[in-house]
């Protein structure tokens, strides 16, 4: 069974086996070495490798360590089925090293048939540039908020230093760029950066670069992360109404809750037995949403609505479902 399983991981290949140390390596098809280059000093560093099932069975990331205490590293999810992917997601800390630093990150996969492969990370910290803090961190924020936070970056050395603009092109963020001194060798900015009011709800982790004269660093890498929280949660997201009579009146009612005021716009998807009883009035931090369901046929049935308000520009969703019998 176990040359079975085996062969059948082999074919999905194409090719013969490999040794025990080398097929892992195959499921980076996007390389195994990632170059930072030269980045200030402080900097926090990302970068997300993709690895790949590209095996006929099912394979466990059973393991990923980091060769340095600068750099940590982890999968977003373990156990992937055949062609399924996901990232190894390395953060490399520019405060914790000078110079030239390259680190190994060991990924092993099994757990049946082990194998590892290697990843490798460099960076060059830069003593004549310095960031402060090493990136832009918001922390939890809750959806439809605009909380801003700002980078100081020195630069001391013999260049007249200079940065021109912020690439941050199509991200959720408004950047602003402000020298804030200039002397012989020495030269400082501050860099603003602002959540914008319709970012998405879940983990933010994206790199805006600056632009500068610097031949050796033309681009700078400025890590920005934000855990967004939902500016709009219903309670429950399921009303399940179990076995009901075809032609049976039932109500229902959700909560709806935001961070601040709001107003309730829409209801997609009623009609065809589920309808809106009462508009709630508004604005309120809450409202109660009542639903009447009558279905008029029998059988399984399964509904999603989307309910839109005026404080974020996603709706969010109630599902309505159960079996209507004669």
């Amino acid at each position: 069974m176990r040359n079975a399983i085996l062969a059948l991981a082999t074919l999905a290949l194409g090719t013969t086996a490999a040794p025990a140390q080398g097929w892992a390596e195959k499921m980076f098809k996007d390389g195994l070495a990632h170059d930072f280059g030269s980045v200030p000093r402080g900097a926090q560093l990302f970068h997300r490798f993709v690895i790949t099932n590209i095996y006929a069975v099912r394979m466990e990331i059973t393991g990923v360590r980091s060769g340095c205490g600068c750099v940590t590293a982890s999968a977003a999810k373990r156990v992937l089925e055949p062609h399924e992917a996901t990232t190894i997601d390395i953060s490399m800390d520019a405060r914790r090293f000078t110079g030239a630093k390259s680190v190994a990150v060991r990924v092993t996969v099994g757990p049946e048939f082990v194998s590892s492969a290697e990843l490798k990370v460099t960076a060059n910290s830069r003593a004549d540039v310095v960031f402060n803090p090493g990136q832009v961190s918001f922390g939890p924020v809750s959806g439809g908020q605009m909380p801003s936070q700002s980078i100081d970056v020195e630069y001391a050395g013999a260049l007249d230093w200079q940065v021109s603009e912020v690439l941050a092109k199509d991200l959720p963020l408004d950047v602003t760029l402000r020298e804030l001194y200039r002397r012989p060798g020495q030269v400082g900015y501050q860099i603003k950066v602002t959540l914008k009011p319709d970012v998405p709800a879940g983990p933010l982790k994206h790199e805006i670069f600056l632009k500068t004269n610097d031949p050796a660093s033309p681009l700078v890498p400025v890590l920005v992360e934000a855990n967004v929280q939902p500016a709009i949660t219903v309670s429950p997201p399921t009303l399940s109404l179990g076995v009901v009579k075809a032609g049976e009146a039932l109500t229902r009612r959700v909560v709806i809750r935001g961070t601040r005021p709001f107003r309730v716009l829409e209801v997609e998807g009623a009609g065809n037995g589920i309808e809106l009883a009462a508009a709630p009035p508004g604005p309120a931090a809450f409202h109660t949403v009542t639903f009447k369901c009558q279905f008029a046929q029998a059988g399984d049935f399964r509904r999603e609505l989307r309910i839109k308000t005026d404080l974020q520009s996603t709706p969010v969703s109630v599902t309505i479902e159960g079996s209507a019998t004669p």
